[in-house]
């Protein structure tokens, strides 16, 4: 039979009271007057109301009996997640600014953390990527040819086995991230130039010994990759590709060809440009000779080796400009943002050694406990709670461990409640009278982090005991640099609730962090630290590359984001959501077991049907209404769909079900006539009684069609556009003759 945890005294107080009272009959029948007038009906009322407060205390038990187990199991609740958020700094003096780790910043009164040592310097930048187009037509365009084919003629000078030229264009990506997403795959040389941009009668003045590091912030823009492009999740987060990076020089060399320095990387978080991060690049120690290379012969301006050309204004503030390619031959993809004087920071705030905590002194028992000062705590592999214990009047390091299981009488370990923010020994504990203390740990986090554009702008008091730069740099104070966030703060989660702690037990007792099954691959991707899903469904057998199934071995986990501005109907994963999961879950796969995180397929279909209104209900508020139930009927994610849990994948759509569910809006007397249609590959609208699902797919209503039963019925998907049918609008070639 099954489990069902009984409620063990349901009563209200006016059941209650009514019990007393029908009991007055029995025990003393002498008593007639019940009204609520008697002094002895207010006594019984009295005992009701007191009864009805021990039954909800009574009610208590069988969740604090969970609540005993969820910590006999071990198993806390989950932690709050910290937002990140990437910064674009302007600075204002010419012997710059430094920002050290640790440095605070806020949005309001929410601080942010720096992540990444940074020199802040008066300088700016623009990205450029050399665009392909096609050569103009000496008929229509005879200035424009004559200035194209006279560097053609230049080129074919220097170089007699010149075969083939690329004509193209100069795109723009502004650094505040005002310009659209750039796509530097379709550049010609596969390159991304980056002008670095200064005040021509400003000097740099770094100090003495110290070279001139450049922070180059990288953001991509959020690109849904398709089925094809999804690769496997194989082995812990790669490096990324190399990136190699040259910086102008002034002169050019022998053959009057531009010449560029090697520049060393001293850091780089951006995968490669592969990910949000920001890139640690030094110039050289004498800044001279960095330049913009000007060729001998006005034609040549821009072809070949030389940098693109910029408009009159930037060309004045121009300094020197910063090539960079892959080194693995693959190409750089769409960007949102690419800057100087980059900052990263997270939500939290953190505890140092000038600032411990005085925990308190053992008492000598195992399993003791202390409680932090502060809550949620963040903590990982690389930023581990810093824990001493005074043994025999001397300080001794403990070290933090994921769990006491394997800790012996001998081992100095300790693990966190991350998010009670406790402290808990095993075996080994501290003795009476030893004293506790903790040196440093992160908390904080939330999605209150999640703040908005341009919202980090405030500079607070930096943490001096973290890493203070060195004496001759100028310490950082709001007056000499400015700074912003060009695009949300995102990761940031809360604390999971108790609620959600006790449904979670019985999953994680089955799964105990393994993923074997196919609900345990859908409930292990819904917890990925630091992404917000809606959903997570798991095919078995599905293998996403070639979209075959049954395939021996092959596991695909389709994933939905919790919220898609972009696509409120079909939301859909970017990258980066796909990269985190994809690495979360193959950290709890088996060997044996091949991995695919991928987007959902959306099928789109089309429904036009007309409906009788009922007598004293407006045709345009049923209308709303209608559109509103048959979206929400069809959407992918809970609480919608036909079972509250999004629609199920591969579920066929019938005509007759939505007829049914128009049925349910208030005002809608009868359907009178209702059309499904479904696109087919060449964008064609296909009226159909049914629309048939692959089992990878789902619906997404493109359109929606509603009249009284007195119009004539329109097509489905009439007038609608296909997906991505914007034609790109023609940019001619303009090129300026010197």
């Amino acid at each position: 039979m099954p489990l069902i945890a009984p409620v063990l005294d349901d009563r209200s107080f006016d059941q209650l009271r009514q019990e007393l009272v029908d009991r007055i009959r029995v025990y003393n029948p002498e008593w007639t007057d019940y009204n609520r007038s008697d002094p002895a009906i207010t006594l019984l009322e009295l005992y009701a109301y007191l009864g009805e407060g021990l039954q909800f205390r009574f009610n208590q038990i069988p969740e604090a009996t969970q609540l005993a187990f969820l910590k006999l199991l071990n198993l806390p609740l989950r932690p709050a997640q910290a937002a990140s958020a990437l910064l674009r700094c302007t600075g204002k003096l010419p012997g710059g600014v430094a920002l050290a780790v640790g440095d605070q910043l806020k949005a309001g009164k929410l601080p942010f953390t720096v992540e990444t040592e940074t020199q802040i310097w008066p300088v700016d930048c623009v990205s450029v990527s050399r665009q392909a187009d096609t050569l103009p037509d000496e008929a229509s365009e005879p200035e424009l040819h004559a200035a194209v084919q006279a560097s053609i003629d230049a080129l074919a000078q220097r170089d007699a086995q010149l075969k083939k030229v690329a004509a193209y264009r100069n795109v723009l990506l502004e650094a505040d991230g005002s310009s659209p997403a750039l796509d530097f795959s379709a550049s010609v040389d596969g390159c991304v130039w980056i002008a670095v941009l200064k005040d021509p009668a400003l000097t740099l003045t770094p100090p003495q010994g110290r070279a001139v590091r450049l922070n180059i912030g990288y953001s991509p823009a959020a690109v849904t990759p398709t089925l094809a492009q999804i690769s496997a999740c194989d082995g812990p987060s790669a490096r990324g590709p190399g990136l190699q990076w040259r910086a102008s020089l002034a002169a050019l060399d022998a053959q009057q060809q531009p010449r560029y320095l090697n520049l060393r990387v001293s850091g780089d978080s951006s995968a490669g440009f592969t990910q949000e991060g920001v890139v640690r690049v030094e110039l050289p120690e004498d800044l001279t000779l960095l330049g913009v290379p000007q060729a001998d012969d006005p034609a040549l301006a821009g072809s070949g080796e030389f940098p693109p050309q910029l408009d009159e204004a930037r060309a004045k503030q121009l300094w020197f400009w910063l090539r960079v390619w892959r080194s693995d031959e693959s190409r750089i993809g769409a960007t949102r943002l690419i800057c100087v004087n980059a900052v990263q920071c997270r939500q939290f705030s953190a505890v140092t050694p000038a600032s411990a905590e005085l925990l308190g002194s053992g008492n000598g028992q195992p399993r003791q406990g202390f409680q932090l000062a502060n809550t949620p705590l963040l903590s990982d592999a690389l930023h581990p709670v810093q824990l001493q214990v005074e043994e025999n009047k001397v300080w001794t390091d403990w070290q933090q461990q994921d769990d006491l299981d394997a800790s012996g009488a001998d081992d100095r370990h300790f693990m966190i409640d991350a998010e009670a923010g406790t402290v808990m020994f095993g075996e080994r504990f501290p003795q009476l009278g030893e004293r506790v203390r903790v040196l440093g740990y992160r908390y904080g986090g939330g999605s209150a982090g999640n703040v908005p554009a341009q919202a980090i702008n405030k500079f607070a008091t930096a943490l001096a005991a973290i890493a203070p730069p060195p004496a001759p740099m100028q310490r950082a104070a709001s007056g000499n640099f400015t700074l912003a966030n060009p695009f949300a703060a995102q990761g940031g989660a809360d604390s999971e609730s108790i609620a959600e702690g006790l449904l979670r037990i019985p999953g994680e007792l089955r799964r105990r962090s393994r993923a074997v099954t196919r609900d345990d691959f859908s409930e292990l991707a819904m917890m990925t630290p630091g992404v917000q899903l809606g959903r997570a469904e798991c095919l078995p057998l599905f293998y996403a590359p070639q979209q075959v199934s049954p395939r021996a071995g092959v596991v695909s986990v389709v994933i939905w984001p919790a919220q898609d501005a972009l696509h409120a109907n079909a939301p859909q994963p970017d990258a980066y959501q796909l990269k985190q999961v994809c690495q979360w879950l193959d950290s709890k796969r088996l060997v044996t077991t091949e991995l695919y995180v991928i987007p959902p397929t959306y099928r789109r279909i089309a429904v036009s049907l007309a409906l009788k209104v009922k007598d004293g209900y407006g045709l345009d508020a049923v209308r709303d209404w209608t559109e509103l139930l048959l979206r929400q009927y069809l959407a992918p994610l809970p609480p919608y769909g036909p079972d509250g849990r999004g629609w199920p994948l591969g579920r066929r759509v019938f005509d007759r079900e939505l007829e049914g569910a128009a049925m349910q809006v208030e005002g809608v007397e009868y359907v009178s006539e209702l059309r499904l249609a479904a696109q087919d590959a060449q964008g064609l609208w296909q009226t159909r009684s049914s629309v048939e699902l692959q089992s990878w797919e789902v619906p997404e209503l493109a359109a929606v069609s509603i009249v009284d039963d007195n119009t004539a019925l329109p097509e489905p998907g009439a007038d609608l556009p296909p997906p991505d049918s914007d034609p790109a609008v023609p940019i001619p070639v303009l090129r300026e003759a010197c």
